[in-house]
């Protein structure tokens, strides 16, 4: 299976933009999905995973309120809405499968980048 991401661009501080993981050979609702993101020269950092429960753990607290993760089963996708985008969101965004959420990283989507001008 794999995971196929799309949906970045470019967009003005206070825009939106939504994210899109689709999932090929298996089932979207099988695994939690995580959304991280990377900016050069720095680490990876988880955003948010969503549960197969449907629940939501952020782990930035400036995305809070600000980005919303859900799960489509009848599309195998799950979504990434991103809310008043500021600069600091400038970054490549991927999605990954995870056993549980914090746990491991099952496999990686490809990455899109997501760019916010001031």
């Amino acid at each position: 299976g794999q995971l196929v991401e799309s949906g970045g661009g470019l967009v003005q501080a206070g825009g939106s933009l939504r994210l899109s993981c689709a999932a090929s050979g298996f089932t979207v609702d099988s695994y939690a999905v995580g959304w991280f993101r990377q900016v050069p020269g720095k680490d990876r950092e988880a955003v948010l995973c969503l549960s197969t429960r449907n629940v939501t753990f952020h782990y930035i607290t400036s995305v809070k309120g600000r980005f919303t993760a859900s799960r489509n089963v009848a599309d195998n996708t799950v979504y990434l809405q991103m809310n008043s985008l500021n600069p600091e969101d400038t970054a490549v965004y991927y999605c990954a499968t995870e056993n549980y959420c914090a746990g491991y990283i099952l496999k990686w989507g490809q990455g899109t980048q997501v760019t916010v001008s001031s």
